[in-house]
């Protein structure tokens, strides 16, 4: 059987991403706004709310070990109510990863450390194309195809998230 301080918890949580659910797809402004209104009360109930329940439970209790790691890290779980680009989840993260999941095993074979820091680096920089909704193999075109003539003193113009072409075709957006 569950606890029903567990219980209460989740519960608490999924209040949390449901206000998300709804804020999904809009602006980074209108995300945090609503954050403000909704979710910051929400969070500020449940540090109280953990609280209290941590007091009621033993020290070797696993729930009161779940809570105990809360507080220390609040202003980590905390942070996505001050910026409306934050997601609350690793969710994102963890997608955008899964290409290194999969890979794993063919990184074994990069041939040395150094390849494996090259692979790393390459991989990398395709990942911020991809964030910055720019096709990752024209940026990587154009930007090979300029960077041996192209000053040293503006390379800052080559990195995906400044890159600029008026060819780019969108990258759809992650399921």
């Amino acid at each position: 059987m569950s606890s029903p301080i567990a219980l209460k918890m989740v519960q608490r949580i999924d209040a949390l991403f449901e206000i998300e659910r709804q804020i999904n797809g809009r602006t980074a402004d209108e995300r945090k706004a609503t954050r403000e209104q909704f979710s910051r009360p929400l969070i500020n109930e449940m540090g109280i709310w953990v609280r209290d329940q941590r007091a009621k439970l033993s020290r070797d209790n696993d729930l009161a070990k779940a809570f105990d790691y809360m507080p220390n890290r609040s202003e980590s779980f905390t942070r996505f109510l001050d910026d409306g680009r934050i997601c609350p989840s690793h969710n994102c993260a963890g997608r955008s990863l899964r290409g290194v999941a999969l890979g794993r095993k063919a990184w074994l074979f990069a041939g040395s450390d150094r390849g494996g820091r090259r692979a790393a680096a390459m991989y990398s920089l395709i990942v911020t194309a991809k964030m910055n909704r720019i096709d990752p193999q024209a940026w990587l075109a154009d930007a090979l195809a300029r960077i041996a003539d192209h000053p040293v003193n503006r390379i800052d113009e080559l990195p995906p998230w400044n890159w600029a072409n008026t060819v780019t075709t969108p990258l759809p957006q992650a399921a």
